[in-house]
């Protein structure tokens, strides 16, 4: 799959990732910087986020005003997005116009102004995003499972950040978060298209190697401690569909644990999908748990979900419950489901069609030039590029006792948040 890359890291400590790719003449370029809700502190949750939105308020070479006319115009589209442990932004242009973004996000790397009043109305509008989330039902659930899930650990915390802490965050927090984490050393430029590579680099050079370097926030993050037993939470809230799920810790991306960890979800609910910006989706419906669960009529809908972090975090699967079934009798059917595959060897064509599953969602998710770009910045926030280029291989040499032992260590009732969502009846905040 390694075709035409180029990795190296600039004076200033930018590394830098670049992929030729001629089959269209548009150029893909993302900027990722390795800080998340990860790295946040008690009393500053959300800090991350906030910083991605005031990075869309301008530069005095770059007005908020003229951002989205100048992408628009030359026919591209843009985007940011923050997570557990990154946050990215990034430009698709045809290739003629990528300058533009390379210039732009440079810019805003080091000269974002944080202007008071922007500051104070991008906070109405986040208050006003979280409150809009705690009206959907699965935010609320999740929220508490991911709280119940972790002690310590920033993981705990839900990305968008805590209400009381929205509403006390300072324009000093914010600027002084931005410059101790969006520097070169702490940032990984991807880009994949229609380029030469070594034209390009002199550009990158041109534009990124002015930046100085400096010194980057390496504050460590707590170590959370295996969990200790099955915690259980209620949440009430709005609407007339009851859901349930359930949380097990879930290895890092980087440990070796992943690759047969990522069969059992495909054996179980269907693969996920690890790239969060697109591409493609198998139905689960030949998976176990499906078969066992909603084809049997316990339960409306079931999906799992594994995600790719740098600590290990949670395995999750969502239960949207049926009104006329007791829920104990569908979590009784999911553990007698995983029992069999701790106690039953799983047979080299289910797994194989497991890994074809996962290995087919993988590749839509990896397909065009945007994509491609993304995962040559997004493997390098938890692992490296060797991650994604050995994805495949990784799956298909998963075992069936591999696949057991996994099953044994990680999906046990000690290892588990089980969450329950009644639902009162009313519809939100609806008058």
């Amino acid at each position: 799959m390694k075709t035409n890359i180029l990795e190296t890291t600039l004076s200033n400590g930018l590394s830098v990732r670049l992929k030729e790719i001629h089959t269209a003449p548009i150029i893909s370029h993302w900027v990722w910087y390795r800080v998340g809700s990860r790295n946040e502190k008690p009393g500053l949750t959300g800090i991350s986020h906030w910083v991605e939105h005031m990075q869309f308020k301008g530069t005095p070479q770059f007005p908020a005003s003229i951002l989205d006319k100048a992408i628009s115009r030359d026919g591209g589209y843009w985007n940011a997005f923050t997570y557990l442990d990154w946050t990215t932004f990034f430009e698709t242009l045809p290739a003629d116009k990528i300058e533009l973004g390379l210039k732009l996000e440079a810019d805003r790397m080091v000269n974002s102004l944080y202007d008071p009043e922007e500051v104070e109305s991008e906070r109405t509008v986040i208050i006003s995003e979280r409150e809009g989330s705690e009206n959907e039902p699965i935010f609320r659930l999740s929220e508490a499972v991911q709280n119940a899930a972790f002690t310590i650990h920033p993981y705990k915390t839900e990305i968008v950040g805590l209400k009381d802490d929205l509403r006390t965050i300072t324009r000093e927090d914010l600027y002084t978060h931005y410059r101790s984490h969006y520097s070169p050393g702490n940032a990984v430029l991807a880009m994949a298209g229609d380029f030469e590579t070594n034209e390009m680099l002199h550009m990158i050079e041109e534009i990124y190697g002015r930046i100085p370097s400096s010194e980057v926030d390496r504050t460590s993050v707590p170590t959370e401690g295996a969990p200790t037993g099955e915690k259980r939470v209620d949440v009430t809230g709005p609407g007339e569909t009851e859901y349930v799920q359930i949380a097990y810790r879930a290895p890092a991306a980087s440990d070796p644990d992943f690759f047969p960890f990522t069969v059992l979800d495909s054996l179980l609910t269907g693969p996920s999908g690890l790239n969060m910006f697109g591409g493609g989706g198998i139905s689960n419906k030949t998976s176990r748990l499906y078969r066992a669960v909603v084809d049997n009529e316990l339960a409306v809908s079931i999906s799992g979900g594994l995600q790719a972090t740098i600590d290990p975090f949670l395995y999750e699967i969502m239960l949207t419950l049926r009104n006329d079934r007791p829920v104990e009798k569908a979590l009784s059917v999911i553990d007698s489901e995983i029992d069999r595959i701790i106690s039953e060897r799983v047979s080299e064509a289910e797994i194989a069609r497991a890994v074809k599953q996962a290995r087919a969602l993988f590749a839509y998710g990896s397909e065009n030039i945007t994509n491609q770009a993304f995962w040559l910045g997004y493997s390098e926030m938890f692992a490296s590029y060797a991650w994604f280029e050995q994805y495949v291989n990784r799956l298909e040499q998963v075992t069936p006792d591999v696949l057991r032992e996994t099953a044994a260590k990680y999906l046990k009732p000690v290892n588990r948040v089980i969450g329950y969502y009644h639902a009162d009846g009313n519809a939100g905040d609806e008058e």
